[in-house]
């Protein structure tokens, strides 16, 4: 089973209690207070919290008067982005923004939360006008996606027409909030939101660069965007913007997202939270990727950043798993050497993976009191017998628990998949390594689930690892057609 451990701790649950709660009135400008009257509740908890990537952040809390009035105060700032007011069913009843200009009131009724009035706040006075804009335009953009479902034709087209002519209202406003007010919190944050368009496809000399707008939009993505402002964390659209640039813009093998990712670190250096934000996140995705060969990522991460003292941050499970994942991965990457086993073999002698001569070779760790490995094997040994056999394919199958020989030598006399290369490390050759500190086959070969796949080439280069049986065997097909290609 894949083993999951999250860095960026603060992903993952719905609300996150980082309460300041700091109940003492600030003096003049200093630290915050926010003045609430929320009609009808009273004697009641009241929440503020701020959104943070796909979770939200607790900030602070304080209970209603019996006038529905209550005051959210603290000596020390708040960090900028858009924030929220939670009742104490944790329902979100309205968001606004937090800015520089922290001191300032709000009242609101539950009847009626699409007229929350803030006064002493110039950027909300902004946000507001932005909020009334929308509710007026997002239910006819609404009717219309609906009506698109099912319209056809000359209907369909005009429908169409109407919505791209309503996106445009919605793109001249925030453009005119850029323009008309460029230093204010959501200018920022709108900038941020757009995205480069797609400029005319360019004819050089005759012939035409299809590949350029791609590039210009990929180039231009980041543009107005400053990794060091860590309002941008306490968004909704910080997290996706990320996640869309990775998904449609960086190729995903490991060499063409390393330069990305790091230099958006190097450019939240000067912003502690930001850059924990992102180093975090970015371990949480590589450092069990989906996608093989990922996890390369992850090891340059660990070389240039944790393994240079970047690890404070973290509490003590944290780091000591980021230590250890980085330390089994170093040695099994794609396109490096496998380690070399010389492990012992069922006849009493020690069999070396290297002393293999073939032009593939599957290495199979796996345990016989494993129920998914007692499904695999037979697995591969049909695809080996069917196909793989005949190209030269040699299986070196590693029993990872020296206490099952009896078991390990039934089930391969029982499956009579004896014309593999089984091998086993004894307590002695355990010990030994163990004494001597040299790494051993689990550490090598990031064995801590079975069963665990490798496939080398025949210079016992990595090809392809911890896939699907069917997986390997389409990568060993590409292989065959094309020895170049990679998988």
């Amino acid at each position: 089973m894949k083993a999951v451990f999250l860095i960026l701790s603060l992903i993952g649950a719905s609300f996150l209690s980082t309460a300041q709660n700091k109940h003492q009135t600030p003096k003049n400008t200093a630290g915050y207070k926010i003045d609430l009257t929320l009609k009808p509740l009273k004697n009641q908890w009241v929440y503020l919290y701020s959104y943070y990537g796909k979770s939200f952040q607790l900030h602070d809390s304080a209970m209603l008067s019996n006038a529905g009035k209550l005051s959210f105060t603290g000596n020390n700032k708040l960090p900028g982005g858009i924030y929220l007011i939670v009742n104490e069913n944790r329902a979100r009843l309205f968001d606004f923004l937090m800015d520089e200009q922290q001191h300032f009131s709000i009242v609101a009724d539950t009847a009626q939360l699409d007229k929350v009035v803030i006064t002493g706040s110039k950027d909300n006075d902004i946000y507001n006008s932005y909020t009334q804009f929308l509710l007026e335009k997002a239910p006819l953009i609404a009717a219309l996606e609906t009506d698109l479902k099912t319209l056809k034709g000359a209907d369909s087209v005009a429908a169409r027409k109407k919505m791209i002519a309503l996106n445009e209202e919605v793109m001249q406003f925030r453009a005119n909030v850029i323009k008309n007010n460029p230093k204010s919190l959501l200018a920022r944050f709108f900038a941020v939101m757009k995205n480069p368009d797609f400029p005319e496809v360019p004819v050089v000399n005759g012939v035409a660069d299809s590949t350029y707008p791609f590039r210009y939009v990929k180039n231009h993505y980041w543009d107005d965007v400053d990794f060091a402002d860590n309002s941008l964390l306490r968004t909704p659209f910080f997290e996706k913007k990320l996640e869309d640039y990775y998904k449609y813009y960086v190729s995903p093998e490991a060499d063409s997202i390393i330069p990305d990712v790091n230099y958006m670190l190097l450019a939240a250096r000067e912003n502690k939270e930001m850059f924990h934000y992102l180093l975090g996140k970015f371990t949480d995705k590589y450092i069990n990727p989906e996608i093989m060969g990922q996890d390369k990522v992850f090891v340059f991460l660990f070389n240039n950043f944790f393994a240079k003292g970047d690890t404070t941050w973290l509490n003590e499970k944290q780091r000591e798993f980021v230590f250890n994942r980085a330390y089994f991965l170093m040695a099994n990457q794609i396109g490096e050497s496998g380690a070399n086993m010389v492990l012992m073999g069922m006849a009493g002698k020690p069999q070396s993976l290297y002393e293999i001569k073939a032009p593939y070779t599957f290495v199979v760790f796996w345990d016989p009191n494993c129920g998914h490995c007692k499904e695999t094997l037979p697995v591969i040994d049909s695809i080996y017998r069917a196909r793989w056999k005949a190209i030269g394919v040699k299986i070196y199958a590693v029993n990872i628990d020296n206490k099952t020989l009896k078991e390990w030598r039934a089930y391969i006399n029982e499956r009579k998949i004896d014309d593999w290369v089984h091998v086993y490390e004894t307590a002695e050759q355990r010990e030994t390594a163990a004494k001597s500190g040299q790494a051993n086959f689990r550490q090598l070969y990031d064995v801590y689930q079975t069963p665990t796949l490798f496939l080398l080439d025949k210079d016992k280069r990595i090809i392809a690892k911890k896939l699907d049986v069917e997986k390997f065997d389409q990568v060993l097909k590409m292989k065959q057609k094309s020895p170049n290609t990679k998988p």
